[in-house]
């Protein structure tokens, strides 16, 4: 299945990108989603566990299991000042 990733803020600088297209299998969770990312993407391995992430408009845990089609967003986590 494809779902769509968007980085935001510094996490396009680690990806490279702002946008891309990955396959997983049915039935990946996000956690899959992000392991894959960091195998891809060597410089978010270290973002781990501070990475929020959205499916739609909505956050969700690392067990969510990811549809056909959905767009992922991953943030940093979320700075004030």
């Amino acid at each position: 299945m494809r779902v769509t990733v968007c980085f935001y803020s510094y996490y396009k600088d680690l990806a490279g990108c702002a946008r891309l297209a990955e396959t997983l299998p049915a039935g990946s969770t996000l956690d899959d989603l992000f392991k894959a990312l960091a195998v891809r993407f060597p410089k978010l391995a270290a973002m781990q566990r501070s990475t929020l992430m959205a499916v739609g408009v909505d956050y969700q845990d690392r067990h969510y299991v990811l549809k056909a089609d959905d767009e992922v967003s991953l943030f940093p986590p979320v700075q004030g000042g």
